[in-house]
C-alpha cells in the first residue's frame, strides 16, 4: 500500500480491487462510518483501487486522517470493517508485516502463512487470545491490530514461528508474558 500525503492535505493509499466493496460496505455504511467516525471525505476510485482521504474539519485533522488510512488499510488487508474499527481507541494500533521480508520463495510464504494460521486457523485464534490483537493474515502479509504491548508481544509470537519455533514454546513464551503481566499489574495496586 502506497501512501503519500500532498498539498492538498489528503491522504492516499491504494487497496487490493477485491477490498474494494468491504469498504464500501452495503450501500455505502462502512464508508460513511468511517467519514463520519473521523471527520473525513473519502474518495474511492474503484477502476484502480486508489483511496484519497480528506479532512472535513477547518483545520486539517491530521489525526482523523491517520485513523482513517489505517482503518481503510485494515480492511484491505483482510480485517472485517468491525474489527477494524477498534483502531478508532487512541491507544490500538494498526500494523503489517510483509512476509517477502523473511522469505525467498512463494513456497516458504505459504508454509509460514501455513504456521502462522494453523489447522483449521487453531494457531491464529490462539495467537489473538494470548496476546489480545487481531490477526489478519491475506496474500504476502499479516496485519495486526492491538495497543503497543498487545502489537510487540504479538510480532515476536509471530517472529518465533516464522523462524520455525514450536508451536508449543511460542505459546509458552506468550503464558509466561501474561503471567508477567498479571504480576506487574497486581504490584501496581498494592503499591
Amino acid at each position: 500500500m502506497n501512501e503519500n500525503e500532498d498539498e492538498n492535505l489528503s491522504l492516499s493509499l491504494h487497496i487490493p480491487e477485491d477490498r474494494i466493496s468491504v469498504v464500501i460496505g452495503n450501500k455505502g455504511k462502512t464508508k460513511s462510518e468511517i467519514s463520519k467516525k473521523c471527520s473525513v471525505k473519502i474518495e474511492i476510485k474503484s477502476e484502480t483501487g486508489e483511496i484519497i482521504i480528506t479532512s472535513t474539519s477547518k483545520n486539517f485533522d491530521q489525526y482523523g486522517a491517520l485513523k482513517a488510512r489505517d482503518i481503510i488499510s485494515a480492511i484491505s488487508s483482510g480485517f472485517s470493517p468491525e474489527r477494524a474499527f477498534r483502531i478508532l481507541d487512541e491507544e490500538t494500533l494498526f500494523q503489517t508485516l510483509d512476509l517477502r521480508n523473511f522469505t525467498s520463495s512463494s513456497n516458504s510464504t505459504n508454509r509460514i502463512k501455513g504456521r502462522i494460521i494453523g489447522e483449521k486457523g487453531k494457531a491464529r485464534k490462539n495467537l489473538e487470545e494470548l496476546t489480545n490483537t487481531f490477526i489478519s493474515i491475506y496474500g504476502h502479509s499479516i496485519g495486526l491490530i492491538g495497543n503497543y504491548e498487545e502489537m510487540k508481544l504479538a510480532t515476536d509470537a509471530i517472529m518465533l514461528l516464522i523462524k520455525g519455533r514450536s508451536h508449543k514454546s511460542v505459546y509458552e513464551m506468550l503464558y509466561q508474558a501474561k503471567r508477567r503481566a498479571k504480576i506487574e499489574k497486581l504490584q501496581l495496586w498494592e503499591n
